[in-house]
């Protein structure tokens, strides 16, 4: 699905018969000026369909940003004044607020989540863990919020995970089935020290440590060799997250960015005593 077809699809589901209220008002085209406000500090994400919402209902509108994706905003500030028929933008206002709302809390509560460990070499990882139609606007919000994405899809790279472990019957089968099939990098999932010393033994390259607390990742990490990335995950909050940091782990994933986000508030504000009707 290419973001143009989310967005219909999106303006479809609001107004599948039209905007009844607008509609029946009945009013000529008034150009004019609408600014979008931010009611709180965000990072913002989410500009692209914003846009692309606000030309799809009005195709003359020119919409200028005061701020890139990835910028810190502050509360208050204007992030883009919409210039056009207000009567289209109103039509326009909740999906592509929608939109930037939600992608622009992902991008700020990963910036919480890097700013906590911003003092380690650990970096922060989302997941697959997205809105279904949305994991590339969600991922690439993670990126503007300074997090790195993990796998895009799961033709991406190779993660033996515990359903993997089980059909397979156990790890070292796994390691070994996937390797007569393909020579790519291998993450492998574990949960206990057996598991890690396993997987050591098997020389992969990376080493998930599923819902490891912190005593039990120090004992993981002093059996893998330096060489060898890993991975914690697992119950990763901002008050934990700098602890697991300090501890030495190459990457945190962290689900929470994409499936807990609250979206960042914004509000879209109507110059409307300024505006002009359309000459008759």
């Amino acid at each position: 699905m290419t973001l143009l077809d989310l967005i219909h699809a999106a303006v479809k589901e609001d107004m599948p018969a039209g905007d009844l209220t607008t509609d029946s008002l009945a009013l000529a085209p008034r150009f004019g000026q609408a600014r979008l406000v931010a009611k709180e500090d965000l990072v913002l994400s989410g500009t692209a369909p914003f846009e692309e919402t606000m030309l799809l209902l009005e195709p003359n509108a020119r919409v200028h940003w005061h701020f890139r994706e990835g910028d810190l905003v502050l509360n208050k500030q204007v992030i883009c004044v919409i210039t056009g028929d207000l009567i289209q933008v109103l039509k326009a206002e909740r999906v592509a607020l929608n939109f930037v709302g939600h992608l622009s809390g992902i991008a700020t509560l990963t910036r919480c989540f890097v700013k906590q460990i911003e003092h380690t070499k650990t970096r922060i990882l989302d997941t697959r863990k997205t809105l279904p139609a949305f994991r590339e606007l969600e991922k690439r919000a993670v990126a503007h919020g300074g997090g790195q994405n993990h796998r895009k899809s799961l033709s991406d790279a190779i993660l033996i995970k515990d359903n993997h472990i089980a059909v397979a019957g156990g790890l070292s089968k796994a390691v070994e089935r996937i390797r007569q099939h393909t020579k790519s990098h291998l993450e492998v999932e574990c949960s206990t020290l057996d598991d890690v010393r396993e997987a050591v033994a098997l020389k992969v390259e990376r080493i998930l440590l599923d819902n490891m607390n912190n005593d039990r990742l120090r004992e993981a990490l002093a059996i893998i060799p330096s060489h060898i990335e890993t991975e914690a995950s697992g119950n990763m909050t901002l008050d934990r997250v700098k602890s697991v940091a300090e501890i030495g782990v190459t990457y945190i994933s962290v689900g929470a960015l994409t499936h807990s986000a609250p979206a960042a508030d914004v509000s879209l504000l109507f110059d409307w005593q300024q505006s002009e009707m359309a000459p008759i």
